[in-house]
């Protein structure tokens, strides 16, 4: 133990072990060992397993080095010698300086007996039964132990190399004995905190009396011990100055009056043989001690209020430190911790009226990873007592046993953890004490970073998209969408799709599926290899519709060309481009020569639909669908209704035109939902274009409907490529989320609304109008009036559109949409600091004429049934 790599490595000894379940250890001839080794590992373990209990068999070693142990090393306990102390002479020798220890250094525990020794039932019943309760009854804080088979009146002594017997389950044995013992130590105030332990025998004969006197409590009890197996003998004393001399006593091992003998101050009482008298002279312990058997064992009520008041000035130093100390009242805020520890937390948080304690119940939450901001409590909740841990890897951050509250549940107050600079995921593990068995538990939580720290992830490489279900979105502002996923050859929905267009250019209306997919082929020397995940190597987004792949994809003799796809969508059109371009980024990678000319092949697969219905070739577009196409040099024009036509172009290349269906392409995501997951897919031809180093090709996808009035308006079009992302962070994250909205902000006629979500919905009332609110947090003012001035215009007598399909705004089942329109007016009221929105004009009425209309109509009562209790101003809804 001179080499400081032992004491690393035994340490990790010590921590397998509690990882395992072991929440203490018996270091036999701990003095062994230097005290600065012991002193590092205790303090490794105590660092993740604060409640671990370090005992010291210390027996045979200096008395002083104990002292060290339990003083430096941080020792909870040590072995007492009182097992080996018999009579009255080396009782009186021994027990003042082991309580005197106990007092300044830690604890010494009373073993009744050992393994060393020879069995106490092996003198006799008697003898076993005296020792026992002498042990007990004299220990400092009730630290009393023995060796099992003591309480089954074992006789065979112990040899740790074989197995000794037990003698288990013996009708004649201790057991009763020991749990009135156990139940003494647990409720009797005198077995805790600062109590003051004094032998008081006088006189002659082979016994001792001990005084327990708590000076805060002033309670008392008296232990008479006859240590003579054989004689009777009288015991006398003389009580301490500061304790009230008593005559009448309550036994409450045997339950039994005792009258004590008085002559001046001195006290006597007859003893039998090897009997052991615990008096009391407050008849109501003994009731104590009877409930403590009646029930099943839980700590005792002064050990978990010690507990409480550690856990509730915990919470208060967490929010006020020692500054206010002063004012702190540790038993009435233990109080108000067990009878609500979230009320608790929150009365003291100074800085707003949430608790900030984030809530967990067992077992409801088994299968939820619950996230924790940072500087927020977790408190977990469970019907029965517990035991729970928080783990970071192989790292303990908390662990700690369950308080009870006022109802009979349980709970643990996890104090806030170190905020970290990324999320972090931890796990929360429970031991459950269901008192039908022990139950465990294991569940995953998110540590969350602070704000500042936020990163959002732009970039993924190869792993994350293999092992994420990843979908990039885009959209043109009207209604459209590109949805696919990353793997874009691949389609999991019927709502996946490269181009599904809006056909209104004034209104989001359900949207036509014309663009599905487009698969994608290098071929190189008569060499064919498809662009899939296979050479996938990493996917970049922006939040202008535009996506980034980058493919490595090998072409012979150990050669690889580089190919970077984009994709992004045009604003306010039914347009997206798809650009394919060679790249050379001078790494080692050996590199197809830019001299080298490649073949692309991109074969597009069209439809014709609804995007919540599917294709099925057989029902007429097997023979319609060709002949709606038009081909020529550079790509197709596929006009399958005189409304709407798809054009696709190739900026370099060529159009081949070679029909072909794929039936029953499948869509797991339907199937999942007990949908039809077939649809057909129509593909009139493919493109070939070449591409030499650092060339780049751009094929364009085009709805275009009614007049084409769309294509004609001067867009201004963001690049299609765009480069990588070098870092995986955001270096604005207001300014990324705002620009994240912008996908759900949509024109309707002159004015704004909202897409409740892709890829279902088009524009609903009550989400939109919540979604205002975060508009005017993000300072997009000029969208909220526009879309507040939008719905405004659909208000009729109290009521609100709960969805609006094209024009129609009939369906006006939605109970909360009007009370969203009020609350969102008053935060755009608030944001701008003054009331001139009131008189903004939606049609013919003003912002106030329509919120006068929505109160006097709910109030009165609207046609959907909502109307206003008279008496309490509360709404009622059907």
């Amino acid at each position: 133990y001179q080499k400081r790599e032992l004491w690393i490595y035994m340490a990790e000894v010590f921590l397998t072990w509690c990882r395992r379940g072991v929440d203490g250890f018996r270091c036999d001839a701990g003095y062994m060992i230097p005290a600065a080794a012991w002193k590092y590992i205790i303090a490794r373990v105590r660092e993740q397993y604060p409640d671990t209990v370090f005992l010291l068999e210390g027996l045979g070693g200096k008395i002083s080095v104990t002292e060290e142990l339990l003083d430096n090393a941080n020792f909870d306990w040590a072995y007492s010698e009182l097992f080996q102390n018999y009579d009255r002479g080396q009782i009186e020798f021994y027990l003042p300086g082991a309580l005197h220890l106990s007092s300044r250094k830690g604890i010494m525990i009373n073993f009744a007996e050992t393994h060393d020794n020879n069995r106490l039932a092996a003198t006799s019943k008697t003898y076993a039964r005296m020792r026992t309760a002498l042990c007990a009854l004299v220990s400092p804080n009730g630290a009393f132990a023995f060796t099992n088979g003591v309480e089954w009146l074992a006789t065979e002594k112990i040899d740790v190399h074989e197995a000794s017997s037990l003698n288990w389950g013996a009708e004649d044995n201790l057991v009763e004995h020991i749990r009135r013992l156990n139940a003494i130590l647990t409720v009797h105030p005198t077995f805790y905190g600062r109590v003051e332990l004094r032998l008081i025998q006088e006189g002659e004969g082979n016994f001792i009396v001990l005084s327990r006197y708590q000076p805060t409590g002033d309670t008392f009890l008296l232990i008479l011990v006859n240590l003579d197996l054989e004689q009777r003998t009288n015991a006398a004393w003389y009580y301490p100055a500061n304790a009230a001399s008593c005559l009448e006593f309550t036994d409450l091992l045997s339950g039994r009056r005792i009258t004590v003998a008085a002559d001046g101050g001195r006290h006597s009482l007859e003893l039998d043989p090897g009997q052991v008298l615990c008096l009391s002279a407050n008849h109501h312990d003994l009731e104590l001690v009877n409930q403590a058997l009646e029930k099943a064992p839980v700590p005792a009520t002064l050990q978990l209020n010690q507990v409480a008041r550690a856990k509730a000035l915990e919470v208060f130093y967490h929010y006020h430190g020692l500054e206010q100390l002063q004012t702190f009242d540790p038993d009435a805020a233990a109080a108000r911790l067990l009878a609500d520890p979230e009320e608790y937390c929150r009365e003291l948080n100074p800085h707003s009226e949430e608790s900030r304690a984030i809530t967990w119940r067992w077992p409801v939450d088994c299968r939820r990873e619950v996230m924790i901001p940072p500087n927020h409590f977790l408190l977990v909740h469970s019907p029965f007592p517990f035991r729970a841990s928080i783990e970071d890897g192989r790292k303990i951050l908390g662990s700690e046993n369950s308080l009870p509250t006022a109802t009979g549940s349980s709970f643990i107050l996890f104090k806030p953890m170190e905020v970290p600079g990324r999320h972090r995921s931890l796990k929360l593990k429970l031991r459950v004490y269901d008192p039908e068995k022990t139950r465990s538990a294991a569940a995953p939580l998110l540590l969350l970073s602070r704000l500042r720290d936020v990163r959002i992830k732009k970039r993924f490489n190869r792993a994350d998209i293999l092992h994420t279900p990843l979908l990039f979105l885009g959209t043109n502002g009207r209604g459209a969408m590109m949805r696919t996923s990353i793997l874009w050859s691949r389609i999991n929905s019927r709502y996946d799709a490269l181009l599904a267009a809006n056909l209104d250019d004034q209104i989001p209306v359900d949207r036509q599926v014309m663009f599905s997919r487009c698969r994608a082929w290098v071929v190189f020397q008569g060499y064919s290899q498809a662009v899939n995940k296979d050479c996938l190597q990493s996917f970049t987004f922006d939040y202008h519709s535009r996506g980034r792949w980058h493919y490595r994809i090998p072409t012979g003799q150990g050669e690889n060309l580089h190919l970077i796809v984009s994709m992004a969508m045009v604003p306010e059109n039914n347009k997206i481009l798809l650009t394919f371009q060679r790249t050379d980024n001078h790494d080692q990678d050996r590199r197809l020569s830019r001299r080298e000319k490649i073949t692309l092949i991109l074969r597009p697969d069209i439809e014709d639909r609804n995007f919540h219905q599917t294709t099925k070739a057989y029902l007429g577009p097997e023979n319609q669908w060709p002949a709606a196409v038009d081909a020529h040099d550079h790509g197709f024009t596929f006009q399958p209704a005189a409304d709407h036509r798809l054009e696709m172009t190739v900026s370099d290349g060529r159009f081949i035109r070679q029909p072909e269906w794929q039936y029953m392409v499948y869509r797991p995501l339907e199937a999942e939902r007990g949908l039809d997951p077939n649809s057909d897919l129509f593909s009139p031809g493919y493109f070939s274009t070449s591409l030499g180093g650092d060339e780049t090709v751009t094929l364009t996808a085009e709805v275009m409907s009614g007049d084409n009035s769309l294509t004609e308006q001067e867009a201004e079009t963001e690049p299609a490529i765009f480069p990588a992302a070098k870092e995986d962070k955001s270096p604005d994250l207001d300014q990324e989320l705002s620009s994240a909205l912008e996908h759900f902000i949509v024109r309707r006629g002159d004015y704004q609304s909202v897409i409740a979500g892709y890829p279902w919905f088009l524009d609903w009332g009550r989400d939109s109008l919540i979604v205002v609110r975060g508009l005017i947090a993000a300072g997009r003012v000029e969208a909220a009036e526009n879309v507040l001035i939008q719905f405004g215009r659909f208000e009729e007598r109290g009521t609100l559109p709960n969805m609006i399909q094209g024009n129609n705004a009939g369906n006006r089942d939605t109970i909360d949409a009007p009370l969203w329109f009020m609350v969102a007016v008053n935060d755009m009221l608030k944001k701008e600091n003054n009331h001139e929105f009131l008189e903004a004009q939606a049609d013919r009425r003003s912002i106030k004429e329509i919120i006068f209309s929505i109160g006097t109509s709910l109030i009165r009562g609207t046609a959907n049934g909502i109307t206003m209790d008279p008496s309490s101003g509360l709404l009622f809804s059907p």
